[in-house]
């Protein structure tokens, strides 16, 4: 099967036919387990009680479902563009990358995950910590694939514009940012993955709304079934939102697969 192919609409429904088999087996198995084991509901609830419970509070997981998915949205917009505008800058200033470059390499030692309270003392107990926090733990990789999909424009095409005369603005604008796409598309990828972990976390240190903070509040009165809801819309979302932006950058990219396609 050629990559065209993969994202063709029969290879998508045929990849959506795998997920949906795959998520029937796991729900089947864990049901099983259940029945089996006995094991006491607060422990580990059944699927079937899961979706009782996602149905009975519906109303209660959508009304904190939206503030997170909020949190994940802004958050991935704005970590994107500053990703890409940081990547952009340090391909056009030298002293950008002697500066900028070792204090982003060194600020990756530093847990992610432990500068939520500190982002929550700053920023309080609303939406823009999470944002932050989703932000920050995105940053990095789209500057860093955006980044080396810039350096590693085709020698050749580089030559080429030179001997033309392009100016090395007119390079970056016209031949090393529509090549740098597909890995931008990848880091992209990376960040719809994190953008709802980092909420969740912040949402987990301090809030008052989220599906983190409902999970820690179920988690509390010793609501496991009601915690797996809200953790089963999470992933849920999670899904949709990759699913989302990998239809987007295979449109950005459609080029790319189009030229290896003909090879």
């Amino acid at each position: 099967m050629s990559a065209r192919d993969d994202f063709s609409p029969r290879g998508v429904r045929a990849r959506v036919g795998d997920a949906v088999i795959a998520a029937i087996v796991v729900v089947a198995l864990w049901q099983g387990i259940v029945w089996v084991t006995q094991v006491p509901a607060f422990i580990l609830p059944g699927p079937l009680l899961v979706a009782e419970t996602l149905v009975a509070n519906a109303g209660l997981i959508a009304d904190h479902a939206t503030v997170t998915i909020a949190e994940v949205l802004i958050g991935l917009v704005v970590g994107a563009g500053l990703g890409a505008a940081t990547a952009l800058h340090l391909m056009v200033s030298p002293t950008a990358r002697r500066i900028a470059l070792p204090i982003m390499v060194f600020s990756q030692a530093v847990p992610v995950f432990a500068l939520a309270p500190i982002l929550t003392l700053w920023l309080g107990y609303g939406m823009a910590s999470k944002i932050a926090m989703a932000l920050l733990i995105i940053y990095f990789p789209v500057v860093s694939t955006f980044y080396d999909g810039l350096r590693r424009t085709d020698a050749g095409l580089l030559d080429l514009a030179r001997t033309m005369g392009a100016t090395p603005s007119r390079t970056l604008i016209h031949l090393r940012f529509p090549a740098a796409l597909p890995a931008f598309g990848s880091g992209l990828r990376l960040a719809a993955v994190y953008a709802p972990i980092g909420a969740v976390i912040g949402e987990w240190v301090g809030a008052s709304k989220g599906l983190g903070y409902l999970m820690l509040l179920a988690n509390g009165r010793a609501k496991t079934d009601l915690m797996f809801a809200s953790l089963f819309v999470l992933a849920l979302f999670a899904v949709v939102l990759y699913a989302a932006v990998s239809a987007v950058t295979r449109r950005m990219t459609s080029w790319s697969r189009e030229s290896t396609d003909t090879m």
